[in-house]
């Protein structure tokens, strides 16, 4: 069996004529984890596309084709689909948009696959090798990665050079969290899922390099199982950098122990400055933790820190976008980020704009995270969408970077390297903007993919 898995990428993020470069680019693991997910038994030959780095060939020879969404993907994994199609291959598709919406992905693929794929996707492969392929495949409420004998993802099957680092690794799934923009809880819930730390171990030292990263969304929800991973990685003396919530600030003890374990950076969601717009997000939690004393604490450390901010929420002030850009250069935030509100599909942000009838197109193309697809309260699109890209720009001239750098006093050529590859991103943005808010007024929603 001829097996080809792709990930597409939207304009943004594309091989050719995209933004982002390798120094931002690290290997992700769906698709080798899949490739993994092949039984032994289903005689397989394999090949991965990640649109970020490659073109996908039109004419692949291949019996199966599978893909994974996201929500600005989808009009890319429709349009690949339906090429392949009509050449007679089938083709199934996955991932966070399948999740949130099957009725609107089955239109599109011979089956799709609901919810995570551990079990699903062999299954669906034995189904497919006898002739007995079903529509749809969804995760069992019961559904565990806590199992010891799960596979090691393929790294190898993709090319290392493509990428910054294959070393990318998993210990969880989910936060345990509920912020309204968040697709995380209504896809999959708020229950985190845990990988056996020995296995996590094993998987680390298999691939036998240094300096790693982790993609969980929060490595301290439960924890009780982080003071088991970080104790456990201490022994590999691994450098690592993962993502993490501000709670963090409120246990000192799990800080330093994360610090031993060799963490050197970490991605926080700081999300807004603005304490009403915390509310907004459903994110008070946030309000609880003092950002600079945080900052301070996690430096002392020697732990960078990128901190991640969204613009629009109801609350936001005209003078978000600068204050915001200042508090990240004033306390020596080592990699801002900053994101446009979005309401993907299902979450329950998106359920109220609809309601209050402030979506403005469900273009899904749009939906990602750097593009202005609702009407917000107190600014206007054209606002909203200047303003971040102002920010952006205001963070990373030259002499926002050093003043960042040296007040966190970070040294280090990656993290140069780091924010000379964002600066890059900054002042390229507008080349993507597609939206034609200032072209015309938006008389009615744009139709769905």
């Amino acid at each position: 069996m001829r097996i080809a898995l792709i990930s597409p990428k939207g304009p943004l993020y594309r091989h050719r004529g995209g933004i982002f470069k390798r120094s931002l680019r690290y290997q992700p693991l769906t698709l080798t984890t899949l490739a993994a997910l092949i039984p032994p038994d289903i005689d397989a030959q394999i090949t991965l596309y990640d649109e970020g780095i490659q073109d996908v060939p039109l004419d692949l020879d291949a019996d199966l084709i599978g893909m994974t969404v996201i929500t600005g993907t989808a009009r890319r994994s429709y349009e690949l689909a339906r090429a392949f199609r009509a050449q007679g291959k089938t083709v199934v598709l996955g991932g966070p948009h399948v999740t949130l919406l099957p009725e609107e992905a089955t239109m599109h693929a011979d089956a799709i696959v609901v919810g995570y794929a551990e079990d699903t996707w062999p299954e669906l492969l034995r189904d497919f090798a006898r002739g007995a392929l079903k529509r749809e495949y969804r995760m069992a409420p019961d559904f565990s990665l806590d199992r010891p004998d799960m596979p090691f993802a393929r790294r190898d099957l993709f090319n290392s050079r493509h990428f910054l680092t294959q070393a990318v690794f998993e210990a969880t799934r989910a936060c345990g969290h509920d912020c309204e923009f968040c697709i995380v809880p209504t896809a999959w819930g708020s229950r985190q899922f845990q990988k056996p730390v020995s296995w996590i171990v094993e998987d680390i030292r298999r691939v036998g390099q240094k300096q790693i990263l982790f993609v969980d969304l929060n490595l301290v929800a439960d924890k009780v199982y982080a003071r088991e991973l970080f104790t456990a990685l201490i022994p590999l003396k691994v450098r690592w950098f993962g993502l993490s919530t501000v709670l963090i600030a409120h246990d000192r003890e799990l800080m330093e122990l994360m610090a031993r374990s060799g963490c050197r950076g970490l991605l926080l969601g700081l999300e807004s400055i603005m304490s009403d717009s915390l509310g907004d997000a459903n994110k008070r939690f946030n309000g609880s933790v003092d950002y600079k004393a945080l900052i301070a604490d996690l430096h002392d450390l020697h732990i960078a820190i990128q901190g991640c901010f969204v613009f629009g929420l109801d609350h936001d002030p005209l003078e978000v976008f600068d204050i915001t850009a200042d508090f990240a250069i004033d306390n020596g935030i080592d990699l801002p980020r900053f994101a446009i509100l979005t309401p993907f599909p299902g979450t329950p942000l998106h359920q109220r704009l609809a309601a209050e009838n402030r979506i403005l197109t469900r273009d899904w193309e749009l939906y990602d995270g750097q593009h202005v697809v609702f009407q917000p309260r107190n600014m206007t699109p054209q606002q909203l969408s200047a303003g971040h890209e102002r920010a952006w720009k205001k963070v990373y001239r030259y002499n926002a970077i050093a003043r960042r750098l040296w007040k966190a006093r970070a040294f280090e050529p990656l993290g140069l390297a780091a924010n000379l590859g964002y600066r890059f991103y900054a002042h390229h943005l507008q080349r993507f903007y597609n939206c034609d808010w200032h072209l015309s007024a938006m008389p009615s929603l744009s139709k769905a993919v």
